[in-house]
């Protein structure tokens, strides 16, 4: 088997992977994406669950310029090599209109600090996401909610600093403004190297809000 190559390039925090050859070998395949037959992205899967959906016919219909080719085993009869063409982008029958895919995604620090782009809403730096901390605008203890509209990545430093306060009240000015990311956005903030064509797909989804679209830029 021939692996496949790729060549990578850089867009805000994520990495595009861009294929170079069509047959990959077993240990060097990107996730798919898996779309609704309707064509909402749902979630990333694995070569091996699409194989699954190829082979019980389940797969509605496939795009992406990025396709990819599984072998086989050989045939005893003729010798032949088995194979299975996979998209990398695949819509899947089912339930339409499942509601996984239209709820407010599930708020962890890691899609936080991505959405943030690991910079502090305080003070404008760049931190790896252990230096980061998760900091509620209007602090919990005063009735604020663990919410996406009510958080920001903070720097541990920035965080003491605004302590149970708002930031007008301890007059720290809020250099971004947050909001809750679509299921387009979570996915891409979830997956670290895309294809070309899964992010151009996913672009055009997301909101016009979104920093995939618009990244922070600091006066």
């Amino acid at each position: 088997m021939v692996r496949n190559e790729y060549t990578y390039r850089k867009e805000g925090n994520i990495m595009l992977a861009q294929q170079k050859d069509e047959t990959v070998h077993a240990k060097g395949k990107p996730l798919i994406l898996q779309l609704d037959v309707a064509g909402n992205p749902s979630r990333w899967i694995n070569y091996e669950q699409a194989a699954f959906y190829y082979a019980k016919d389940l797969v509605a219909w496939s795009m992406g310029a990025d396709g990819f080719r599984l072998h086989g085993g050989k045939s005893r009869m003729t010798g032949a090599r088995s194979f299975l063409d996979l998209n990398t982008i695949i819509a899947v029958r089912g339930q339409l209109g499942d509601k996984q895919l239209f709820r407010v995604p599930t708020l962890t620090n890691r899609t936080l600090f991505r959405r943030d782009q690991n910079m502090c809403a305080y003070c404008g730096d760049e931190f790896t996401a252990s230096a980061l901390t998760r900091d509620h605008i209007t602090p919990r203890s005063r009735g604020g909610r663990d919410v996406w509209g009510n958080v920001v990545a903070s720097c541990g430093p920035c965080n003491k600093l605004k302590d149970a306060r708002t930031p007008e009240e301890a007059h720290m000015k809020l250099l971004y403004v947050p909001y809750a990311p679509n299921r387009a956005e979570y996915l891409i903030l979830n997956n670290r190297t895309i294809l070309a064509d899964q992010m151009d797909f996913l672009k055009a989804k997301v909101t016009k809000e979104s920093r995939i679209l618009n990244p922070i830029k600091l006066s």
